[in-house]
């Protein structure tokens, strides 16, 4: 590998990157390499060659330049593990963006600046390139659409805030200025969070249009020309996971990223896997043990009749919930991984209170909600100790025998087992059909589980046609607590009533052992906390 020195950034090394004078660049450091691969894979699967890397940690540099990613030294060394939302590091992170904008820029060249946790889905530049007189190109966090079309979003009805997390700046004066009083301003004071810095500077003033049709309008200083990236397709984590906006609009999304979203890292991984978007080894597909999984076949009437309630909500969810946790412990039994079945909510999650779905926004109910709107991700994927939760149990996403990277020789290893009552006809633990169907008796213990999967270990994948009573409990008692300690912790939080605080409500894994289980929040703040 070559002297460190030579990934310094430098206008030649940026030069070598340009096509048509622009630059794609993100940056990060190695807990995120996954991240930056399936964002590189992304680009240069449309023909996007044009991109850089800035590697905040030298794990990362080495690892990009030994895969061939055109990468750069940011010099920082910082720690390479994940940086929580908020930390003291995060802010950090926030400052090197800016520092970056600011010393690019001078070089002359447009730069297409994107945090490593969006994803691309169609090439972006021609957008881009609509826009000439653009100074500032920016996503946002709008939820409510503008336009129907892909004009850029109408800035008098943009009520949210701008997004850095997708932003397009022009090597002009005005946005070369912009740059750098934001760097000043983030370095004189390590409190304020780069985004709403840049909000605040920006809307130092805001307006008139700068003409009649190009959506573009004066900012900043009066000189800037600011344009608003249509939400619809420079999606948001809620415009493209919840909303599906463009699909409403019948637009084709050029971007994805993931906030408005709960669990973490691991929550946004999730997402992008959900969304089959995410660059997974193939392994990640053929797990060993093979794969469980279930069709979760929900009553019509939970899922479609009256009103949209939290009552009727959480009667779906948790209808849902009871199937999962079920899959959970034959999955933990027969030493599988559980693909999780598509979730369906009535109701959306945000931070705080609201009428179901946000007023105004394209979020039809039911819809199929994003894991982390119930489960928490992250901790379903935690090491936990063996002692008191039991063994882990690994999981995948709904999507994943529809992506395209899942190899056929899987798929074609299927074994369909169908639940039927005990003593009935053919329900004999050890019998497969001539269709290749095994019938397996309900309410099952963990030694029938065993027994009749015993001669089924090399099959890849073994779908249930219900998880409804197909197991009992563990035989073990100690087994049994473990595995409830495991997965009461597996859920998290309905957010939010309006007309209480605290207005959230806690998820129960075990709802159905409690007579007269009702939906509702804490009573007041000394009984806030998770039932367990």
């Amino acid at each position: 590998m070559p002297d460190l020195e030579t990934f310094k950034l430098s206008k030649e090394l940026v030069q070598e990157r340009v096509t048509d004078n622009i630059v794609v660049v993100t940056f990060g450091n190695y807990a995120f390499m996954d991240f930056i691969l399936t964002w590189v894979k992304h680009l240069t699967d449309m023909g996007v060659e044009n991109l850089l890397v800035g590697a905040m940690d030298t794990k990362l540099l080495e690892a990009l330049y030994w895969k061939g990613v055109p990468a750069f030294d940011m010099g920082s060394h910082m720690s390479t593990v994940d940086v929580g939302w908020g930390s003291p590091t995060f802010h950090k992170m926030g400052r090197e963006k800016v520092v970056l904008i600011d010393s690019i820029l001078p070089y002359g060249f447009e730069l297409l600046m994107c945090d490593t946790d969006m994803v691309w889905l169609k090439n972006p530049l021609p957008y881009i390139a609509r826009f000439p007189e653009a100074d500032v190109l920016t996503s946002t966090d709008q939820v409510v659409p503008t336009v129907t079309d892909d004009r850029l979003d109408l800035w008098q009805q943009v009520g949210a805030a701008y997004n850095i997390g997708i932003f397009h700046w022009r090597a002009t004066e005005s946005a070369k200025k912009l740059a750098r009083e934001w760097k000043e301003m983030l370095l004189a004071d390590d409190k304020i969070w780069d985004q709403n810095g840049f909000n605040e500077l920006v809307h130092r003033q805001l307006g008139p249009s700068v003409d009649d049709d190009s959506g573009l309008v004066y900012a900043y200083d009066g000189n800037l020309k600011l344009g608003l990236l249509p939400a619809s397709i420079f999606c948001s984590g809620h415009t493209y996971f919840v909303q599906s906006m463009f699909q409403h609009l019948r637009l084709e999304a050029y971007a994805v990223h993931t906030t408005f979203q709960y669990a973490g890292t691991e929550g946004k991984r999730h997402r992008l896997r959900e969304g089959k978007v995410f660059y997974d080894p193939p392994e990640y597909y053929n797990p060993p043990g093979g794969l469980l999984t279930f069709k979760p076949s929900i009553p019509k009437n939970l899922l479609l009749d009256g009103e949209h309630t939290i009552d009727t909500h959480f009667t779906l969810v948790n209808y849902q919930m009871k199937q999962i946790r079920t899959a959970l412990a034959v999955a933990s039994v027969l030493n599988r991984t559980l693909v999780m079945p598509p979730l369906w909510c009535r109701l959306d999650r945000l931070w705080f209170g609201h009428p179901g779905i946000l007023p105004g926004s394209l979020t039809r109910q039911p819809f199929v909600c994003p894991l982390d709107h119930v489960f928490e991700i992250n901790v379903m994927l935690k090491e936990m100790a063996n002692e008191e939760f039991g063994p882990g149990i690994n999981i995948r996403e709904y999507s994943l025998f529809e992506n395209p990277s899942m190899p056929q020789e899987v798929k074609k290893s299927w074994l369909d087992v169908h639940l039927c009552q005990e003593g009935s006809p053919g329900c004999q633990v050890n019998s497969t059909s001539q269709s290749g169907v095994l019938k397996l008796p309900k309410h099952s213990t963990e030694e029938t589980l065993k027994t009749a999967f015993s001669k089924f270990k090399d099959v890849k994948v073994i779908q249930f046609s219900s998880m409804q009573d197909a197991f009992d409990r563990f035989t073990d008692k100690t087994r049994e607590e473990q595995f409830r300690n495991r997965v009461k912790r597996y859920v998290g939080i309905w957010c939010c009533v309006e007309t209480h605080t605290p207005g959230h409500i806690y998820y129960d894994m075990y709802w159905d052992e409690k007579p007269g289980w009702k939906a509702a929040p804490p009573n007041s703040t000394k009984d806030d906390h998770p039932p367990w």
